[in-house]
């Protein structure tokens, strides 16, 4: 988590400068300073009032894409490493991320691999990239991974981003149902209802159960909603269990269309991670354990840890893959003859593009299906209030007439 230090240097003039700085440390600091060309001397944190505390990492994907690019493109045109990362440091626009690559280089000029450098940054560098990297400074190839990282993070952020299109839109209409429902019945439906208090006279059927309903809501809102918080709450408790993280996860890949959405995004992402990994000479049983570990799900997680322990008394990496029912068919069969050709890699990339394309039609599919149902039920709900309102007066007017 990032802190707000309040520095104070020097110029090579001897001009005392003083300034606030966001960074993750005061070595963080100290770092860009000297990059500056300011000579820190003194660097305490900033006192402020409460705050919320600070989620993710606070780099964008896009940020770290084009630092891969940038980095790979100066090694690869024979630039030294630590200047790479001080002219990427000093161009860096995100406070935040330029303190993280200057502390990088500071500890790279201290004697620390890069990996490892980047290993103390697990929120912007996790495992997978700071292991890639490793791999390509063991193999010379450093440019080379980092433009594989850099191909892996574009996809993976494109699926990412498709998953999530497929997601947003269905929560965000029953949102906006569920809340046009609810005002109706505390706001709109009681004027109503005391109008036809005035009228006297036995209600029709349908008006007096949403009349009923509205009654009851008003009377109970305020449970409802703390009832609300509290199920939501209680489930986020329940899913940070280990126990019950492995029921959750096991009945969304058993939802129906969604659950199929799902193990298409978690095969892209093992088919995507794992060929990029071989195929930068990272070991297989090293690849299968941060795979494992970045699946996003705790049954493909399991599946591949079960494939991992397999491999290591001797077997295939199909076999485990097979029995373990989460992997279908043709993707263990693409597996086993990469195995035999001995072009696993290319054989999981090619699957990898395959499930990209199966996600981006199950998203095309879920949302087409999805949008006439939903417009259905909104209006449907909506107009069925209205009608059922509507009712008494249409009495009204007949008796009158």
């Amino acid at each position: 988590m990032s802190t707000k230090f309040q520095w104070e240097g020097k110029l090579r003039d001897g001009t005392v400068k003083r300034g606030v700085m966001e960074a993750e440390s005061a070595e963080a600091v100290t770092a860009s300073l000297r990059a500056q060309a300011i000579a820190p001397g003194s660097v305490k944190a900033k006192r402020d009032g409460f705050k919320l505390p600070s989620m993710g990492s606070g780099v964008e994907t896009k940020e770290l894409v084009v630092f891969t690019r940038q980095f790979a493109t100066m090694i690869d045109a024979g630039l030294p490493l630590v200047q790479c990362l001080d002219i990427l440091g000093t161009q860096q626009e995100n406070p935040k991320f330029q303190a993280i690559i200057m502390t990088v280089k500071a500890d790279v000029e201290g004697g620390s691999t890069f990996s490892d450098a980047l290993a103390k940054h697990p929120k912007v560098f996790d495992r997978l990239f700071s292991n890639l990297i490793a791999a390509g400074e063991v193999g010379g190839v450093l440019d080379t991974v980092m433009n594989r990282l850099a191909v892996y993070l574009e996809k993976a952020a494109a699926l990412k981003a498709k998953v999530k299109g497929a997601l947003v839109y269905p929560i965000s209409v029953t949102v906006v149902a569920v809340g046009i429902i609810v005002l109706m019945l505390v706001k709109v439906i009681p004027v109503f209802q005391k109008m036809f208090e005035d009228f006297g006279g036995a209600l029709p059927a349908p008006t007096q159960v949403v009349i009923s309903i509205s009654e009851f809501m008003q009377a109970n809102i305020l449970y409802m909603m703390v009832g609300t918080a509290l199920a939501i709450a209680a489930f986020k408790y329940i899913y940070s269990t280990q126990k019950g993280r492995w029921h959750f996860d096991k009945l969304f890949l058993r939802l129906p269309i969604f659950g199929s959405l799902l193990r298409k995004v978690a095969v892209a992402r093992f088919s995507r991670t794992m060929s990029t990994m071989l195929s930068s000479g990272v070991p297989i049983l090293d690849a299968l354990e941060i795979v494992a570990r970045t699946a996003g799900n705790v049954i493909v997680e399991h599946a591949v840890l079960q494939t991992k322990a397999s491999i290591a008394e001797g077997k295939t990496l199909t076999e485990p893959l097979e029995k373990s029912g989460v992997f279908p068919g043709m993707v263990t069969q693409m597996i086993s003859v990469g195995e035999q050709t001995g072009e696993m890699d290319s054989m999981l990339s090619k699957i990898a593009d395959f499930y990209d394309e199966e996600v981006e039609t199950a998203v095309e599919a879920l949302t087409s299906l999805l949008e006439p149902l939903l417009m259905v039920f909104l209006g449907g709900a909506v107009g069925g209030l209205l009608v059922a309102m509507y009712l008494p007066i249409f009495k009204i007017a007949e008796t009158v007439g």
